[in-house]
């Protein structure tokens, strides 16, 4: 079946099999193909687009408990489930309009007496992909990732290829109410069967309609929906989609604008309490706003909910207010558009996140360090194998040198880089024999996190530091840094193929060369320029095939983000240009602070957070837009910067897991339901909660209450270097606009007020017009007056 934009099919089992944009190239299909299930060895045919479950007056119901009738007359197909009780038909339809395809659903009473809906979902299994096949064409051009926008009476999605390359999917609400979105994955994971890559897996996404959970469950999420609701007597409830091709983000929305009544809103996912915040939303012409509120909780739990109607403008593009927040925690704002509909966007606010870094790396300090006499000596707690978990020794650095100087803070993470790092990875701290942590191999990956705690260790005087000199901890840096990235001093082809893959060392490769070479470390210095030369160079000539997009998954943004900042850091423009696609593929866009995190799904077996490789995704993109100025990356960077302090948020009430000071959970879970595990929907938590599931988490863990934060460190020092110091100014429609902070207008000229918790450097690259204060002073806010930027002395203030 087909019109002048889609093919369709729909098996005589009900689902939408096969979804094809004409327009596309690929022929991508944008739906999880049964074939692909079954060659790969997936079960989850009970998951294909358009199978559901209901519970009808307490009664589980599924697709599968009765033969559909399957209709087809000219453009329009129709699926009829006929239940004791009630009656579902959902509707294919192509002949409504020839640019998009209309999906309705609809529930009939067919008693007299009413009925109870405590739940209902569908399957909308979207091409959510990483294939079990090492074929870059198919994972960038035949996949998806899905960023879900849910709303009162607007919910929709994106279906953003991972190439980035349009046409991508829409699907617009335009009829009934949609709770939620969760997901379902499936995966297998061959790790420790030492092939790489080893992973392979598919998300299923769900609209939950009704209810959405186990009977009885209850979280703390209290920004979203969770009821059923009551048919009447031969009553019946309507739910309505449009699915429709979109060009780009701004695209994306537009359509939903001009098409579908959606409201568009302009926001920052951040704010920090006590500082103005500035939110816009655009209306079709003929619609107006007829209310407008926040809702949020309190330190008491209490939900607080202040009328902000008042304060909204009327513009000719549709409203625009400046709002001031003083409690810390989410926030949900709500607008209502003629006296019936409801929208909203979910953002944080946040206390100074500046105290949010000191109490972290007091809490590594005081709370995690193992000292002389303990089982695993000079140590920090939780014990693992892998480099990642050093990066809270690089916090602690960073922070010192940054922030106000903690002599003991510095000291611990040299006793550890002396008598624990450099003996555990190293046979006899000799940094060219590295040991098998891993039964018969070694990651190359963990040597860039050691050798990044021993260069920022040397960036300290001589008179803090107890056991060696500086210059000594830089050369170990080097040294090691060389085994990563030399594929000359492995034995193994794991190990020479490994040293050639990028990774997080982009974040700090410029300054370890810079000092090398200014304290007079000259052959150390030719080396690495040379190797890093060599690496850089390599991955931009391969780039036309995405190679570095593999890890040791087959797709993997830990390959593609390091790509694109190494590239964009090099000056490689076409080749970060590539690269750069698939992470601003990767970076979601929606209405929610969290749903607009960098993809990935293998730490949560859902839509996630995931702290280190977001935060390292949200760095290589500001790189990328240092390089290239483009306004996408930087509008990019900071979405997923937001959702990734969300992990160390001490002030977060809609998540179970609470966080007291210094406290941190490396995972969180932006679906809900979490259908594999509904305890972690809309949840922090630490992979280690998935041991008690079984499987490879049984050997990756050891017990199920491992803490949380093993991982987490490494993307907190890329924040400081990024937005933890600069704010931007970019152009738009005319307007000036600001990143990660706010603008006011006063008689003396724009004053600009940064969020950075190290403020240091205002950036306006459109004009390229820069301010770097002298000597890292911070500067928290600075006038934008006559094309210059200049600081402030005193900070103006506001009856």
């Amino acid at each position: 079946m087909e019109n002048k934009r889609f093919t369709l099919q729909v098996s005589p089992s009900g689902n939408l099999t096969n979804l094809i944009l004409k327009e596309d190239t690929h022929k991508m299909n944008w739906v999880i193909d049964a074939s692909y299930l079954k060659q790969s060895g997936y079960e989850e045919q009970d998951k294909l687009f358009g199978n559901f479950s209901v519970v009808v007056d307490g009664k589980r119901l599924t697709n599968a408990d009765t033969a559909p009738v399957v209709r087809k007359d000219e453009a329009i197909i129709t699926v009829t489930y006929t239940f004791k009780q009630v009656e579902v038909n959902m509707t294919y339809d192509l002949k409504q309009a020839e640019d998009n395809l209309t999906w309705n659903i609809m529930m009939k009473n067919r008693q007299e007496k009413e009925v109870s809906i405590t739940d209902f979902a569908i399957w909308s299994s979207f091409s959510y992909v990483m294939y079990k096949i090492n074929d870059l064409d198919m994972q960038t051009n035949h996949s998806a990732a899905v960023y879900p926008s849910i709303s009162n009476d607007y919910t929709k999605l994106a279906c953003v290829r991972r190439s980035n390359e349009a046409p991508h999917l829409g699907m617009y609400q335009t009829k009934g109410q949609t709770l939620s979105v969760g997901t379902y994955c499936a995966y297998h994971n061959l790790f420790f069967e030492s092939v790489s890559p080893s992973l392979d897996g598919l998300l299923f996404h769900q609209l939950i309609l009704a209810g959405g959970y186990p009977e009885g469950f209850e979280n703390t999420d209290w920004l979203y929906n969770k009821t059923g609701f009551t048919l009447a007597g031969l009553g019946e409830k309507e739910w309505e989609y449009k699915l429709e091709s979109f060009k780009d983000q701004q695209d994306f929305y537009e359509i939903g604008k001009t098409k579908y009544n959606h409201p568009v809103f302009e926001f920052q996912p951040l704010a920090i309490a006590g500082k103005y915040y500035d939110f816009a939303v655009q209306l079709p012409a003929t619609k107006y706003v007829t209310d407008a509120f926040v809702e949020h909780l309190d330190k008491y739990g209490n939900r607080k909910k202040v009328n902000i109607v008042g304060k909204m403008k009327k513009t000719k593009q549709g409203y625009n207010a400046k709002l001031l927040f003083r409690d810390a925690g989410e926030h949900k704002i709500t607008i209502e558009v003629d006296d019936q509909y409801l929208d909203s966007i979910i953002l944080n606010v946040m206390e100074p996140i500046k105290t949010i870094i000191e109490n972290r790396s007091r809490y590594i300090s005081n709370q995690l360090f193992n000292g002389a006499d303990s089982e695993n000596p000079y140590s920090y707690s939780p014990i693992s194998n892998q480099g990642e978990s050093l990066g809270k020794l690089s916090l602690v650095l960073k922070n010192n040198l940054l922030g106000s100087l903690n002599d003991k803070e510095v000291q611990q993470v040299e006793e550890s880089c002396v008598h624990y790092i450099r003996q555990k990875w190293f046979e006899n701290g000799d940094f060219t024999k590295p040991v098998n942590l891993y039964g018969d191999f070694y990651r190359c990956m963990d040597f860039e996190y050691i050798a990044h705690v021993f260069y920022l260790l040397s960036q300290f005087d001589e008179d803090v530091l107890q056991l060696h000199k500086p210059d000594t901890y830089l050369a170990w840096a080097a040294d090691v840094f060389s085994l990563r990235v030399n594929p000359n001093l492995h034995e193994t082809p794991r190990g020479k193929e490994e040293a050639q893959m990028l990774g997080v060392f982009f974040l700090y490769i410029d300054e370890l060369l810079e000092q090398l070479k200014s304290r007079g470390l000259t052959a150390k210095y030719e080396e690495i320029h040379s190797l890093w030369s060599k690496i850089a160079q390599t991955v931009a000539q391969d780039s036309s095939t995405y190679k570095a997009a593999v890890t040791e998954h087959f797709y993997d943004n830990a390959g593609f983000g390091p790509a694109t900042g190494a590239l964009a850091s090099t000056h490689h423009q076409d080749a970060a240009n590539r690269y750069g696609e698939l992470v601003l593929a990767n970076i979601g866009f929606s209405n929610d602070f969290r749903a607009q995190s960098p993809d990935r799904w293998w730490e949560a077996l859902s839509y996630m957070i995931h702290s280190l490789w977001g935060g390292v995704t949200a760095a290589a993109c500001l790189k990328a837009y240092e390089e290239l100025h483009d306004t996408r990356y930087l509008k990019a960077a900071y979405r997923a910067t937001i959702g990734i302090l969300y992990c160390y948020d001490t002030n977060a009430k809609a998540t179970d897991t609470k966080l007291n000071s210094g406290e941190a959970a490396s995972t969180y879970s932006i679906a809900g339901p979490h259908v594999n595990r509904p305890d972690l929907s809309r949840n922090r938590f630490g992979q280690s909660t998935f041991f008690r599931d079984g499987g490879i988490f049984t050997r990756l863990f050891t017990k199920e209450e491992e803490t949380a934060d093993w991982d987490m460190g490494e993307e907190l020092v890329a924040y400081l270097d990024g937005f933890g110091k600069k704010t931007f100014l970019y152009e738009e429609n005319g307007k000036i606009a600001v990143v990660n902070g706010s603008i006011e207008e006063t008689e003396a000229g724009m004053l600009i007020t940064s969020y950075a918790p190290i403020p240091t450097e205002y950036h306006f690259y459109d004009k390229e017009i820069h301010f770097i204060s002298e000597n890292g002073q911070l500067v928290p806010q600075v006038l934008f007056t006559n094309g210059k930027f200049r600081p402030k002395e005193q900070l103006l203030t506001r009856e």
